[in-house]
């Protein structure tokens, strides 16, 4: 999924007044940095995904190439089992 950046300004924004009203942090720095960080580690996280995402496409034609063109196989239900492995493979928490 596709984020724009003022959703992931929200969410960020969301999961900060969360933490902070249940009372998990303290804030050390000043809101707009941890803010800024937090923003940063989502969309470095989305990046990882659609990477891996792009990986396991990528990995699953090469397999169905070699296979003669896979036909009676179910794309869909390959894909998530190569994106699974390729994520457990790369420790990445889908």
């Amino acid at each position: 999924m596709r984020l724009k950046e003022e959703q992931i300004a929200r969410l960020a924004e969301q999961v900060l007044m969360a933490l902070d009203h249940d009372g998990l942090i303290t804030l050390k720095a000043e809101r707009g940095k941890a803010l800024a960080a937090m923003k940063s580690a989502i969309v470095a996280d989305i990046r990882q995904e659609a990477d891996l995402e792009k990986d396991a496409q990528h990995l699953l034609e090469q397999t169905l190439r070699s296979m003669g063109g896979g036909a009676g196989i179910d794309e869909q239900k390959m894909l998530r089992m190569v994106k699974e492995k390729l994520a457990k493979e790369r420790k990445i928490v889908l």
